[in-house]
């Protein structure tokens, strides 16, 4: 077996780190940073979010591990203080993991250079840089909606948690292969009209949305920026690509919501 150790440059993190790298060197274990089988992430989501990013073209090779040093981790299951027993569980591997589903993003420039495509863990978000977006909404195909507003974010389930819940998505289990698309804002009165509801879209039906304007946008994947360049439109799907997660002791979905969001001591 052949580990990577992604870590952040916090202190804590590089500590866990380093004792992550001694404790797998002497049980045997070969660290590889260009091929590895397993990437381990020490630090919290964001450092993941890296990771994934990182080693995006070995997704059907890698499985991810997360520690979380900070904050609990919506996609970290071990603590800071459990390595000795993550390395036990990298010994007595046998190749088990549960995967979860991604987004495609693919983005059109008006200038008629090439198109983009990229690949999302959490969300995509498309928004103006100043002033209302305008934009029409495709599904499948079909015109759905014209949208004003701040913006829209595009989700995965498991991205569910993240930005689509502040704006109002609704919370997806990841069972479910389906991408998800929450307004950001929208303006809503006699004049303008959109659905004002987060829509669920299945795996064989896609969304696109085509700017007003090509230029003054922002598109984020993830934590990546592309800005600058003239939007035609921008496609998103459920990805052929999904990403694995070693389950040696991989926390329930709805155990991570409400360890995340509730908590034992609301209660």
């Amino acid at each position: 077996m052949k580990v990577s150790i992604f870590s952040n440059n916090g202190q804590s993190s590089r500590k866990v780190a380093t004792a992550l790298h001694r404790g797998l060197t002497a049980a045997g274990i070969t660290i590889d940073s260009l091929n590895p089988d397993i990437v381990v992430t020490v630090g919290g989501d964001g450092t993941l979010l890296s990771a994934f990013h990182h080693y995006n073209d070995r997704l059907d090779k890698v499985r991810f591990v997360g520690i979380h040093t900070g904050h609990l981790g919506f996609y970290t299951d071990w603590r800071d203080y459990e390595v000795n027993d993550l390395i036990q569980s990298l010994i007595r591997d046998n190749r088990q993991s549960v995967s979860y589903p991604l987004l495609n993003i693919e983005v059109e420039y008006a200038d008629g250079t090439h198109s983009d495509q990229a690949l999302a863990l959490n969300e995509s978000t498309i928004k103006k840089v100043s002033g209302t977006m305008v934009a029409d909404v495709y599904i499948k195909g079909e015109l759905f909606e014209s949208f004003r507003g701040d913006g829209l974010c595009i989700s995965t389930p498991t991205g569910s948690t993240a930005y689509n819940k502040s704006v109002g998505g609704a919370v997806l289990n990841p069972r479910f292969n389906a991408i998800q698309m929450a307004e950001i804002a929208s303006i809503n009165n006699l004049v303008f009209r959109t659905l004002g509801s987060p829509l669920i879209i299945p795996a064989d039906e896609w969304i696109r949305i085509e700017p007003a304007e090509a230029t003054d946008n922002v598109l984020m994947c993830d934590q990546l920026s592309i800005e600058g360049r003239p939007i035609k439109a921008i496609s998103y799907r459920i990805a052929r690509q999904r990403i694995a997660f070693a389950e040696y002791r991989h926390t329930h979905f709805w155990q991570r919501v409400e360890s995340s969001f509730i908590g034992r001591e609301a209660r």
